[in-house]
């Protein structure tokens, strides 16, 4: 086994997930085997409380593993399926020590040093004031990790513009790394266009003489080729899709990364560049305030442009009027609509509020007083207890009646996608909103969870309680958010018509 260490200094979010991810993809098609692990210094046991405000989103894994964010980079660039032991944080650590420590686990093995080496990435700056890169942070962040008692094989450069061949062999010799293991990374316009970046560099020849990989020194003909189109298309898409995306922390980009992600996948192999719109949900909800009108009204004006709706997954009553207004704005106006999780809970006390004619229906979760929960707990959620209690990880979803959604997934019988929620659909209604045209097209594999819904007479009116954007890939979009592009495209009706044949976007 060999190990690459992959840390940063200056300033977080510079990129370590997407540069750790872009090296195990190029020696992935080197031909090596690749997985990845993400070290968090969190007391937590796992990302399942942590607030989307402070960390962004909670990535589920196959296995009900609630972890953080950046393992959803590394599944989505490797294309491979990680576990819950990838994601290591101090807290787990503890609790696996204080486990053994009496049990006399520890037989005191070190790991060798020719089989890890540590790459650093590090920010370089351009204060516009002297119109020059400072290598003084780098330096002091290099300082900083060998005082930890590691010292960098490698450092990677990060930067705004391009760092020229003076800078790179100051932080050479001030850093004591040679010229060549000095990596420099200007911004991208995409970072799927990172990996070719980094072999451009011959990351992968310098790995495979620090680490002793046995990797052959000619490159395969196709090498990177897939990632080279991809990152070019991306860059060169002219027709855009506008889709509005309707939440309560939209003005945190982080918190619906696997969602925006998703969304560009399934765009680009839709030949379309996204034009993704955030609104607040909570604007959406009328206020007798001055200033909120305002925003009440910027935000509707802003749902109304848009060609695509989606209301992705969450917690708690804060925005979730405005979440049950939007849906009810898409399925009155034949505006292409995808919800997710909460997003379809919230379509489901629309439809049953404005359509079945049940004010009073409402999930009990926001209002556990109320008489017609048309959305209810999971028997078996651990009342009280917040974190591990929901339903994680992948489960089956069979499709009882044909629909647009099993078209998309190339009509199985049964899908595997990744849950993470503890409300659903009330079976006690399911015939009332089959016979008003609102269909349950998909359920578990007893018959017990509604899994899919989907509108009768609507141009695309889909919602799944799973989270189709986790297993989301580059190459390989998830399907019900093709069909929310394609339709927000005009471009559903005549897909499904040709027998929904596979996409291309010239790179496979």
């Amino acid at each position: 086994m060999k190990y690459i260490l992959v840390t940063g200094g200056v300033i977080s979010g510079i990129g370590k997930g997407v540069i750790a991810s872009s090296i195990g993809t190029i020696l992935k098609h080197r031909g090596l085997r690749v997985t990845s692990i993400k070290i968090d210094p969190y007391i937590n046991i796992d990302a399942g409380t942590f607030s989307p405000y402070e960390h962004g989103e909670v990535y589920v894994l196959d296995d009900g593993g609630e972890v953080d964010l950046d393992l959803g980079n590394y599944e989505r660039f490797l294309d491979i399926t990680l576990h819950k032991d990838n994601n290591i944080t101090t807290g787990k650590i503890y609790s696996s020590v204080i486990s053994k420590e009496r049990k006399g686990d520890y037989l005191g093995k070190t790991v060798q040093r020719e089989n890890i080496c540590v790459v650093h990435v590090s920010l370089v700056p351009h204060p516009s004031s002297t119109r020059e890169h400072k290598t003084k942070p780098t330096q002091s962040s290099v300082r900083e990790l060998r005082g930890l008692g590691l010292s960098p094989d490698f450092i990677v450069c990060r930067s705004e513009n391009p760092i020229d061949a003076s800078v790179k062999q100051k932080i050479s010799n001030f850093c004591h790394v040679p010229p060549e293991c000095v990596i420099c990374l200007h911004d991208a316009k995409c970072i799927y266009a990172v990996p070719q970046m980094l072999e451009e560099q011959n990351t992968s020849g310098l790995l495979n003489s620090r680490l002793n990989l046995n990797i052959g020194s000619d490159r395969p003909k196709d090498f990177m080729s897939k990632w080279k189109m991809l990152a070019y298309k991306l860059e060169n898409l002219r027709e855009t899709v506008s889709i509005a995306l309707v939440g309560k922390y939209v003005q945190f980009e982080d918190a619906y990364t696997s969602v925006i992600k998703a969304l560009q996948h399934a765009a680009c192999m839709c030949n379309r560049k996204l034009d993704l719109i955030y609104v607040d949900s909570e604007d959406l909800e009328e206020h007798t305030k001055s200033e909120k009108a305002v925003k009440y009204f910027e935000a509707w004006r802003d749902v109304a442009k848009a060609e695509g709706i989606i209301v992705p997954g969450g917690f708690g009553p804060r925005g979730m009027e405005g979440k049950i207004s939007v849906c009810k704005w898409a399925r009155e106006n034949g505006i292409p609509f995808l919800g997710i999780c909460l997003g379809l809970q919230a379509a489901v006390i629309e439809f049953a509020r404005n359509k079945l004619n049940w004010p009073e229906a409402t999930s009990q979760e926001m209002n556990p007083e109320s008489v017609r929960h048309v959305v209810i707990e999971m028997p078996e959620h651990n009342q009280g207890i917040m974190g591990g209690t929901m339903r994680l990880g992948k489960r089956q979803t069979k499709f009882t009646r044909p629909s647009k959604i099993r078209q998309l997934y190339g009509n199985l019988e049964y899908i595997e996608e990744r849950h993470r929620h503890r409300y659903e659909v009330n079976l006690e209604y399911i015939n009332e909103f089959s016979k008003a045209g609102m269909h349950f097209v998909g359920e578990d594999e007893k018959g017990e969870r509604m899994e899919i819904m989907e509108l009768d007479n609507h141009s695309y009116y889909v919602a799944c309680q799973y989270h189709p954007e986790y297993l989301s890939r580059p190459v390989k979009p998830s399907p019900p958010y093709v069909g929310l592009i394609l339709a927000a495209a005009k471009e559903l009706d005549s897909h499904l018509a040709r027998g929904c044949p596979p996409l291309s976007n010239g790179v496979e």
